[in-house]
């Protein structure tokens, strides 16, 4: 059976709080780029309005243009286009961030591992440890649109992503068998085999057992025709849905690896990070040949988490157990690793806190080129993204955090813009809605929680201080 999958047409968008918070560190200057650095201008260039509005600008003005001055120009039609510019919506919804509320969306007795928005915002995925995945009607007052039971699940939900066209759902556990479920279907109840089939797409490579190894990070590639993987064996795999067999096998890190990516929608690059602390650049069409690497990217200190690619083929950031995003260029990578980094003797992050004089500690040839800090990345792969380009130009960053809260860095100075905080345990997983001021955590409290700049409801009194009446004896044992 083939999964070959097409890419939907999209379209579409819509629309005050800006809170200061402590500045993060960067690596050229503690509060901004060089203003010549190419991500500098790329992040203006997608954020700025246009040309025309900024030569009626006063000269030397430092605020933001006003959303009635923008309105103004788009009736005059500065921009030439008889709207808004791309850079001209996102200069005005960047503004608006989602940092009211929350309104909470679900609560389920076990962890939210993962959450994702679909590609046009309609659908948001949540997966739970306790092998549930449940996919919500965001347009229809967030309803549940499929409870999925899932298959042969070992430990948790790892990961989960949904295919371009939205019509399939993936997701893994520590397993080699990842699981496709029609989202499309009538069948609102998923029980794995029972009243739907989920079928097994197998990522081994020989008759080497069931659990042999287990899948941490899953994508679709943006024609929806293959998937690829991280896995603890310490390798990458790529699976072809065409032709529904494993294509790739390659053996990437010498550690765990934790995240996967397609760097643009060419399917040629691919990003992995792992627990030997290194990010790596993979190019498909030199693997045959080369079976190496393309280029090693060094400079965190402990494993990497996560990785998001800006979706330019060039940049990228990852989250890592050293508590630090880092933002790469490609451009910057070298062929291998040149020194050995400084070693935190005795520290486990599954269950210790990170050490304080560590926090001060930086890699002696760190390629980055920029780090920003001030969230936590304890005891689970803590994911961290850039802010959707439709509605904010990709001018921050965003992350869960161990101490519970949701963090939001500007990109270009490193400033902490935002802390969103509700839950009572780690936020593993967030997801920004890609055309409105909305975001979206989930926490292994099982609270999956809704923020946005504004909304037609007033929201509810919710604080941390709404736990306090928890007595289910399983939460506390797990968690408490």
């Amino acid at each position: 059976m083939g999964y070959a999958l097409s890419k939907p047409g999209m379209d579409g968008y819509s629309c005050k709080a800006e809170p200061s918070g402590n500045a993060a560190f960067s690596k050229q200057d503690p509060h901004v780029f060089n203003i010549n650095h190419e991500i500098f201008q790329l992040t203006k260039l997608q954020s700025e309005p246009c040309e025309g509005l900024h030569k009626g600008k006063l000269s030397g003005r430092k605020m933001p243009m006003s959303t009635v001055r923008m309105l103004c120009g788009r009736e005059t039609n500065c921009s030439g286009l008889g709207k808004f510019s791309l850079s001209d919506r996102s200069h005005i919804l960047g503004r608006y961030l989602p940092v009211n509320g929350p309104w909470p969306i679900d609560r389920m007795d076990t962890r939210a591992y993962v959450s994702q928005f679909s590609a046009d915002g309609s659908l948001f995925v949540a997966g739970f440890q306790g092998s549930h995945i449940r996919i919500y009607d965001v347009d229809n007052d967030w309803k549940v649109k499929k409870n999925i039971h899932a298959r042969s699940l070992r430990w948790t939900i790892t990961d989960t992503s949904l295919s371009p066209d939205q019509h399939f759902l993936v997701y893994a556990s520590m397993s080699p068998i990842v699981h496709i479920v029609d989202v499309g279907s009538a069948t609102r109840e998923s029980l794995a085999n029972v009243t739907e089939i989920h079928d097994g797409l197998d990522f081994s490579s020989d008759d080497d057992g069931v659990y042999s190894f287990g899948i941490f990070s899953v994508k679709y590639s943006n024609d929806g025709r293959e998937l690829v993987a991280g896995s603890s064996d310490d390798s990458i795999y790529v699976y072809d849905l065409e032709a529904n067999k494993l294509t790739t096998r390659i053996p990437a890190h010498s550690a765990d690896v934790n995240t996967v990516t397609f760097a643009d929608e060419t399917g040629n690059l691919i990003f992995s990070g792992s627990d030997d602390n290194l990010c790596k650049v993979w190019d498909r069409r030199c693997l045959i040949t080369q079976g190496l690497a393309a280029g090693v990217l060094t400079g965190h200190l402990e494993g990497i988490t996560f990785i998001d690619s800006r979706g330019d083929g060039r940049y990228f950031i990852s989250n890592g157990k050293d508590q630090m995003i880092k933002l790469w260029d490609i451009r910057k990578m070298s062929c291998g690793v040149k020194c050995p980094r400084p070693i935190i003797s005795d520290w486990d992050y599954r269950w210790m806190e990170y050490p304080s004089h560590a926090k001060q500690l930086r890699h002696p040839y760190d390629q980055s080129l920029a780090t920003y800090q001030g969230h936590s990345v304890l005891r689970t792969l803590i994911r961290c993204y850039f802010s959707p380009p439709h509605s904010t130009g990709q001018r921050y960053i965003y992350t869960g955090s161990h101490d519970n809260s949701v963090y939001i860095y500007d990109v270009v100075t490193g400033a902490q813009v935002a802390r969103l905080d509700c839950h009572q345990l780690t936020v593993r997983d967030c997801s920004w809605h890609p055309y409105y001021p909305m975001l979206v955590s989930s926490s292994w409290d099982g609270l999956i929680a809704r923020w946005e700049f504004s909304g037609n409801d007033e929201a509810p009194a919710w604080s941390k201080n709404n736990w306090a009446g928890v007595e289910d004896p399983l939460f506390r044992a797990i968690y408490l």
